[in-house]
C-alpha cells in the first residue's frame, strides 16, 4: 500500500477504491470518480465514513455481481465483515462521530483543519485498505 494517493489530495473513499483497484490491476476512468460523493461522510452530511464506503465499493468491484442471476451473498458477507471490523477497531462507522465535528458546517470544517483531523482520516483510510485486503484474501 502506498500513501501517494492521499498525499496527492484524494480523499478517503477515493483513495480506498483506487488502492484496491490498483492492487487488482483494475483500471477505469470511473475510478476514483465514482467514490467522490462518498468522501467526508457522504458529502459532508455526517453519514458513514468515506473510507468505509470506499471499502464497500472496492469489495463490490472485486466480488460484485454482473447480472441478476448471480448471488449477492459473497459481497454482502464481505461488506458485513468489513463494517463489523471497522466498527470494532474505530468504535463508530459515522464520519461525524469519528472526527468529533460536523463537516457540513463552517465551524466543523475549521475544527477539522485546526485540529489536523486529516491525520485521523488517513488512519481510517489506511486501516480500511488493510481490512479490505485481509477480507479479499480470505473470501
Amino acid at each position: 500500500m502506498t500513501t501517494k494517493n492521499f498525499d496527492d489530495g484524494l480523499y478517503c473513499a477515493e483513495r480506498v477504491l483506487l488502492e484496491i483497484a490498483q492492487q487488482h490491476n483494475i483500471q477505469s476512468p470511473l475510478i476514483p470518480r465514482i467514490a467522490t460523493g462518498l468522501c467526508s461522510g457522504m458529502a459532508r452530511t455526517g453519514g458513514p465514513c468515506g473510507a468505509l464506503t470506499g471499502g464497500i465499493l472496492a469489495l463490490g468491484l472485486i466480488h460484485g455481481r454482473d447480472n441478476r442471476e448471480s448471488t449477492v451473498e459473497r459481497t454482502y458477507s464481505a461488506v458485513q465483515d468489513l463494517t463489523e471490523q471497522f466498527k470494532s477497531r474505530h468504535k463508530s462507522v459515522h464520519c461525524q462521530e469519528l472526527l468529533g465535528c460536523d463537516l457540513g458546517t463552517a465551524e466543523g470544517q475549521r475544527t477539522y483543519v485546526d485540529n489536523q483531523l486529516g491525520q485521523r482520516c488517513e488512519v481510517f483510510t489506511t486501516s480500511t485498505i488493510q481490512l479490505v485486503e485481509k477480507i479479499l484474501k480470505t473470501a
